[in-house]
């Protein structure tokens, strides 16, 4: 794992600004603190930052590949590189080195971007060629390795692994996007290609960027996901396949010169890498945090996984006190971001890294096998809005949705408020309110009255349109998952894991996003994922004969923290970090009035607004560590 930057002036020959792109090398030194490299030529620049993880004398970037045929310069692994390699020297090509890095750029200055499709693994790549003087970016399947950029108001493309390294070459004006600016409040992050900041944005998944000089920037999508259900799988067969394939990726997934290990959360997914890599053999590492609340702590199933695979097991108790660490989390981000299980991420990483520099991770299993309890909910909203016609829906649903009050307090079945809502809407609307972090009302309400204006008739609810519409499925199980692998995923998910781990340079690896079973994922048919209320049906039925039944059974539990206790706490209340602030008054973008009335809602117990509220805290904490303007 690596963090990469580079300039490269669109209109002509022009020296690159190398202090510029020295800022932006230093300001991504926790991703590779193990070293760090420069290219430069006429109207180009990289610069990297590398954490060795294979090949450690060999893999140094900017790479150049023989005969002056380009200069790579990439974040990530490929975990097929050995395979490539032989395929390679099949052919008469001779390696020096026995690193991805080397095999990556031999193989794209041969093929160009139509590499990319011999690729298995993560990756955030830029590659320049001097013969095309051509720049390519590109970006993997799923996202898992993040890459921004933006264009200069005087003609120069700039790129990095991270969003504080483009503010970092003080190369444009760092203002709020308005739009992103309602993402985030909506969501609780801000979604791809948008980035928080006008003029910048995220590189899609699975899509490559070519940049020419005096020529429009191209994007071309060189893969996605498809739902395309099998007629002719059986359960049983389907549910062995699985396991093989799970190890197939895992075994992959583990190739490493540095110590590697697993988080351990003690659910199905980290259990089951944690298997696998114990029938893979080799020594087995894992770390696990958890808290003193047990209704928030997951140590002691952890510790049984542990001891049955006979791991060298880690954990830590974090105190349910996160104060310290919001201005932590803020400065790893660049971007605000409201998912409170960022912050245990953090901690794990932290423990983590103290005994490996590599960890695998279970990121994907919800979404790949139908996890997460809003598919159950949406798919029982699915059945009525197909019996009843969406006028009639809007009538009925639309007004009892208006009048129900959101009754936080009241036990589960009676909080129908946002059921109701979803049901007046379209699947899009509605699947976007489930995967919103906050009401849309109250998310709405916190925006100031100029912001509102300038967003005009934008909606954050398109982001899910747009990505259901691009499905090519009317099943709605599969609507709602390719929405999620392509929004909730890399732009929550797995930007959670990247900076909470690469903030200690630890590198994390999620196998069950190996595309192929990704793409293997997509032909089961949706039974065999959500049944009779039953999710993951399929990869706990895998992973039953080698975790136990018991594991099977347990319920999901989260690994959030407990807002609503610890925002009515009398010490250390994050609450009262707000009050003191100005950061998030002055901005311009926050309805002040709307925030006062929710913390006295909150604090008198007639509602629970404390995720709102959470969202507020971590954007006045990114205002005070970027202090963008609006």
């Amino acid at each position: 794992m690596c963090g990469i930057a580079g300039i490269f002036d669109l209109n002509g020959k022009r020296d690159v600004d190398r202090r510029a792109l020295r800022r932006m090398s230093a300001a991504l030194t926790h991703r590779g603190p193990d070293g760090k490299g420069e290219f430069f030529a006429p109207g180009i620049g990289f610069a990297h930052r590398r954490l060795a993880v294979i090949d450690f004398a060999g893999g140094v970037q900017p790479f150049h590949a023989q005969g002056n045929g380009g200069v790579l310069s990439f974040n990530g692994e490929i975990y097929n590189y050995p395979e490539l390699a032989r395929e390679m020297s099949q052919n008469g090509i001779s390696l020096k080195t026995r690193s991805d890095t080397e095999v990556l750029a031999e193989g794209w200055a041969r093929a160009g971007s139509e590499y990319v499709q011999k690729l298995r693994g993560m990756y955030a790549i830029s590659f320049w060629d001097p013969k095309t003087e051509q720049l390519t970016l590109a970006r993997d399947r799923l996202g898992e390795r993040p890459l921004y950029y933006a264009q200069t108001a005087d003609g120069f493309l700039i790129f990095a692994s991270e969003i504080s390294a483009l503010v970092a070459s003080d190369m444009f004006d760092a203002k709020l996007n308005p739009d992103a600016v309602a993402d985030y409040f909506y969501y609780g992050y801000v979604p791809d290609p948008k980035a928080i900041y006008k003029g910048v944005h995220k590189l899609p998944p699975a899509t490559i960027l070519t940049a020419e000089r005096e020529q429009p920037l191209r994007f071309e999508r060189y893969w996605r996901p498809v739902f395309a259900e099998s007629k002719n799988l059986e359960f049983v067969d389907a549910s062995n396949a699985l396991l093989d394939k799970v190890d197939d990726a895992v075994r992959t997934q583990m190739i490493s010169d540095a110590p590697l290990g697993a988080f351990l959360s003690g659910g199905v997914d980290s259990s089951g890498i944690v298997a696998s890599m114990h029938e893979a053999g080799g020594k087995l590492i894992t770390c696990t945090v958890g808290f003193d609340e047990a209704s928030h702590d997951e140590r002691r199933y952890a510790k049984k996984i542990a001891e049955k695979f006979g791991s060298d097991h880690h954990e830590h108790v974090a105190e349910l006190s996160a104060t310290p660490l919001v201005d932590d989390i803020a400065a790893a981000f660049g971007e605000p971001f409201a998912d409170t299980s960022a912050l245990p991420s953090y901690i794990v990483a932290k423990l983590a890294r103290e005994h490996v520099k590599v960890a695998l991770s279970g990121d994907g299993g919800d979404e790949l096998f139908a996890g997460y309890r809003r598919y159950r909910f949406y798919l029982g909203e699915e059945n009525i809005r197909k019996r009843l016609p969406f006028a009639l829906r809007k009538a009925l649903f639309g007004a009892g949705g208006a009048i129900y009050p959101k009754m936080d307090w009241a036990p589960r079945p009676l909080r129908m408020k946002t059921t109701l809502r979803s049901l007046a809407q379209s699947r899009p609307q509605g699947y976007a309110e489930a995967v919103a972090i906050n009401l849309p009302s109250r998310a709405s309400s916190l925006l100031s009255r100029d912001l509102t204006k300038s967003i005009g008739d934008y909606h954050p609810h398109s982001v899910i349109a747009d990505a259901m519409s691009d499905a090519n499925t009317d099943d709605p199980l599969a609507c709602a998952q390719y929405a999620d692998l392509m929004t909730w995923l890399p732009g929550r998910m797995l930007t959670k894991v990247d900076r909470a781990s690469m903030a200690h340079s630890l590198e994390v690896r999620p196998p069950l996003l190996d595309h192929r079973l990704v793409e293997w994922a997509g032909l089961l048919p949706a039974s065999f994922k959500l049944k009779d209320g039953a999710s993951k049906r399929i990869l706990k039925s895998a992973l039953e004969p080698r975790l136990g039944a018991e594991y099977m059974a347990r319920p999901k539990q989260g690994f959030e923290l407990p807002l609503d206790a610890w925002m009515r706490a009398k010490n250390d209340n994050p609450l009262d970090r707000l009050r003191a602030s100005n950061a998030w008054r002055e901005s311009g973008a926050i309805n002040e009035k709307a925030v006062m009335r929710m913390m006295k809602s909150h604090a008198a117990g007639t509602s629970n607004c404390a995720q709102e509220l959470w969202s507020v805290i971590m954007f006045d904490a990114f205002l005070k560590n970027a202090k963008p303007s609006l």
